[in-house]
């Protein structure tokens, strides 16, 4: 049986993530110390925040679209705002430490020449990973750092954990190559972030809610042109896909906690009928509705394809 241990926020997790009584704020984040004991099947997970996630022993699985990143003791994960994944445990135990925050907790801080956030917008399988013992030891140690902050939380603890989330940024990204350079200079510039942020606020009040891109634009005071660009090399993806992988996150939620026919959740989350919603959540999520329904709601958890 797991044996999870949520500290601080009521947990922004998996597919009741957003209907919790406290949702992430700015500047706190939301930290998960995990203890499972015996293997499990894959288990779906999202998330309006960013995950930074450390092994810190046993070993699990945390899948993509495509791709599974396997874990052993000294292995971080990095999964985006509203990317959907899923984790599997491999071993008879396995601990780990967990945390979500929205952008704002990590501010405009660079890693060397690039932003933090460059390494969330690149492709899950082209993300920084431990390359070398040297380097997992030194993720070791910061992991177990975090634990104690989280288990003890001192004065001050969260500063601490903001701290030792960059040390691990930092690390794995030392010696990291960008799939793709920045056509120029904003996406390395401190100032993006704080430039793209209300629109972000946006979005993240009511990820139901079509944003478009022009209110988006005006209320960053950009241009469309000038948004969409910024916003694009901040983040790695355009707005517009940003936005709909918000609303097929609520979607997801809203299958796996309510009765609402897919017409009615189309209707709700701003698509143009229930076929048009079927067809962007089966590319987003590699399953019709129907299917991720009847996955959540599964006794056994299953979430393999059938």
């Amino acid at each position: 049986m797991a044996t999870d241990h949520p500290v601080g926020l009521s947990p922004d997790w998996a597919l009741t993530a957003r209907r919790v009584e406290h949702r992430l704020g700015p500047h706190v984040p939301y930290v998960w110390l995990g203890a499972r004991n015996g293997p499990e099947p894959l288990v779906p997970e999202l998330h309006d925040g960013i995950e930074v996630g450390v092994t810190l022993s046993g070993t699990a699985e945390r899948h993509f679209q495509g791709y599974v990143v396997p874990g052993i003791p000294g292995d971080v994960w990095l999964c985006a705002m509203w990317e959907p994944h899923g984790r599997r445990v491999t071993s008879s135990h396995e601990e780990n430490v967990v945390v979500i925050f929205l952008p704002q907790y990590l501010g405009e801080e660079l890693l060397g020449e690039i932003s933090w956030l460059t390494v969330f917008a690149a492709p899950p399988e082209q993300r920084p990973r431990v390359t070398s013992e040297g380097m997992r030891r030194e993720v070791l140690a910061i992991g177990q750092e975090m634990k104690r902050e989280i288990s003890l939380q001192r004065r001050g603890w969260e500063t601490a954990i903001r701290l030792d989330v960059l040390r691990l940024l930092f690390l794995l990204s030392r010696d990291w190559e960008p799939p793709r350079a920045p056509r120029r200079r904003t996406a390395v510039n401190a100032g993006s972030l704080s430039r793209i942020m209300p629109a972000l606020g946006l979005v993240h009040e009511d990820g139901a809610h079509r944003v478009s891109l022009p209110e988006a634009a005006t209320a960053c005071g950009l241009s469309r042109s000038r948004f969409s660009l910024v916003f694009h090399q901040t983040m790695g993806l355009s707005f517009s896909r940003f936005c709909l992988r918000a609303r097929l996150a609520v979607a997801a939620q809203t299958l796996a906690t309510t009765e609402l026919s897919t017409e009615d959740i189309a209707a709700r989350m701003g698509f143009v009928d229930a076929s048009h919603l079927h067809r962007a959540f089966a590319r987003h999520y590699g399953c019709t509705p129907a299917l991720y329904r009847r996955r959540t709601r599964s006794p056994e958890g299953n979430w393999d394809r059938a």
